[in-house]
């Protein structure tokens, strides 16, 4: 069943706003950030990685987004023209802002910590008047970043890229994605977190970052719960992620899927979440069944743990496709049913 109609005839598969970053993830890991000397550079930052997994499955971007002034800057919308996501609202701060930095600590397979630097960052500093309307309607969906209402004037900007999609019966994809930096409290953060999601047509987050978003609404934490109070809400697709248990999809026609995570070896414990949202929202896009979708996003996951990069790392269709066919050689159908 399709859920979503998503207009194939708009220049842009998605257009997404939010978080263009930098991260420095190390080469001598498996010990502490104060030990490591070493890092490679990648571009960052969740909807800016979810954006390259989209282009690299063959979908076409747009993007809302502030970057610095400078060369870091200037790397990262090259990243994204080489990629093929238009840059034609990505702009420079004037005021000296700088970009976000993410410095990532490789512990073991298993344990990784992520140090932000954020304080006066650039993309906090999209502005409402950096939103066109005209823009928006060449999107046959809008994905907003949480990160983007964690401050002013970012916030506003996104709440008017979401009333102007809905305006224009542009789909919303609300994608949670909670980092602590920047909030002042989990209060703040409850209450911008559903006003969001109250307008989204699809929500995408972890187990945790729905507990956050529902902290008001006095809900039991239960994924049944949460699907009935987003759902009444008005979304039609919702994924909740559970980490190495897997995840679940819970439709607006009552139903749910499970999908567990493919066997790989870890690198990482973080960046699987860009990849298996970039290549779930490729299987809606398709209008796959549910079931497709979520195994390609499983697999997408499973890829990019177990390498160094996120944005860099980010495979074609054909690359996750093989992938799926080898593991269901090695492991059988059991490793994806729930």
């Amino acid at each position: 069943m399709k859920y979503i109609n998503f207009n194939k005839n708009k220049e842009f598969d998605v257009i997404l706003l939010g978080r263009i970053a930098v991260d420095l993830n190390p080469v001598d890991y498996h010990r502490p950030l104060n030990e490591s000397t070493t890092f490679k550079r990648y571009l960052g930052g969740s909807p800016a990685n979810i954006a390259v997994g989209l282009a690299r499955l063959g979908k076409k971007a747009g993007f809302f987004a502030k970057v610095s002034d400078d060369q870091l800057g200037t790397f990262v919308i090259d990243f994204f023209k080489n990629e093929g996501i238009d840059t034609s609202r990505v702009t420079r701060c004037k005021n000296g802002e700088k970009i976000g930095l993410t410095f990532t600590e490789i512990l073991s397979e298993t344990e990784s910590s992520i140090l932000m630097y954020r304080n006066d960052a650039a993309d906090l500093k999209l502005d409402p008047a950096d939103i066109d309307e005209d823009y928006i309607k060449r999107g046959a969906s809008l994905l907003i970043s949480g990160t983007a209402l964690a401050e002013s004037p970012s916030r506003e900007a996104a709440f008017k890229a979401i009333a102007t999609a809905e305006k224009n019966d542009v789909p919303v994809i609300f994608v949670i994605d909670y980092r602590p930096y920047n909030w002042k409290s989990v209060d703040e953060t409850a209450i911008y977190y559903s006003l969001a999601a109250e307008k989204a047509d699809i929500i995408i987050g972890s187990r945790a970052e729905y507990d956050l978003t529902e902290r008001l609404a006095g809900l039991d934490g239960s994924d049944e719960a949460t699907a009935a109070f987003w759902h009444k809400k008005g979304a039609k697709v919702m994924i909740v992620t559970h980490g190495k248990e897997g995840s679940a999809a819970y439709t607006s026609d009552g139903k749910s899927y499970r999908v567990k995570p493919f066997p790989v070896k870890l690198l990482k414990s973080f960046g699987g979440g860009d990849g298996y949202t970039s290549a779930f929202l490729h299987g809606l896009f398709e209008g796959w069944d549910i079931t497709d979708a979520l195994e390609f996003g499983s697999a997408s996951a499973a890829m990019l743990v177990s390498s160094h990069a996120c944005s860099q790392d980010m495979k074609n269709a054909e690359g996750i496709k093989e992938f799926i066919q080898n593991a269901k050689a090695e492991y059988g159908e059991i490793v994806v049913k729930g």
